[in-house]
């Protein structure tokens, strides 16, 4: 679901539907409450073969948003540690069957390929930014955190996080534009 705050800024609520993400659009300011999922390299190669012989994801992707972070361990009083975005374009040779699938967000720092662009278009997803370098700040808004599989894979495993109005802004909606090459033709000399 997705709502507009009193001070303009989109309020997100997975699980999201094809007319959410439409509404979406670059440079839209976002706040995410509700659940996301953690997922950086290593998981999305365990997904790969998963995917390739038709057999179920550890969680159903179905209108969800996978968050690209390897949180750091949770200091003493906190939920958890340190978590900030990686580059999303390593996820890149995975995000079109995650979006055949339902998928519909990806979120991470940096610029997505041609392939996810199209494929956000076509399977109605968008990708979010996250401040990179903001990790330790960004860890006020989980509330709560619980490993869903791999736990083997250390910060890299998948993990179900509970958020309170975390923020980020849409760099690829699914009407194929792109924060990044708007920026640039915009202070473009």
């Amino acid at each position: 679901m997705i709502s507009i705050a009193a001070d303009g800024i989109k309020e997100v609520i997975p699980s999201l539907s094809d007319a959410d993400v439409e509404s979406l659009k670059s440079g839209d300011r976002v706040r995410i409450t509700g659940v996301l999922y953690t997922g950086r390299d290593a998981a999305h190669a365990r997904f790969l073969p998963l995917m390739n012989e038709d057999k179920p994801l550890p969680f159903d992707v179905r209108g969800q948003i996978i968050y690209y972070t390897g949180p750091s361990p949770a200091r003493p009083g906190m939920v958890i540690g340190s978590v900030g975005p990686t580059t999303g374009s390593r996820m890149d040779s995975y995000t079109p069957k995650l979006l055949a699938l339902g998928l519909k967000g990806m979120m991470g720092k940096g610029s997505r390929s041609m392939e996810v662009r199209e494929a956000l278009k076509k399977y109605k997803g968008a990708y979010f930014g996250a401040v990179g370098g903001a990790g330790a700040f960004l860890s006020r808004y989980v509330k709560k955190v619980e490993i869903v599989a791999y736990e083997d894979l250390g910060t890299e495993a998948i993990r179900r996080m509970e958020v309170e109005g975390f923020p980020a802004i849409v760099v690829n909606d699914c009407h194929g534009n792109d924060l990044y090459e708007e920026g640039m033709k915009q202070y473009a000399r």
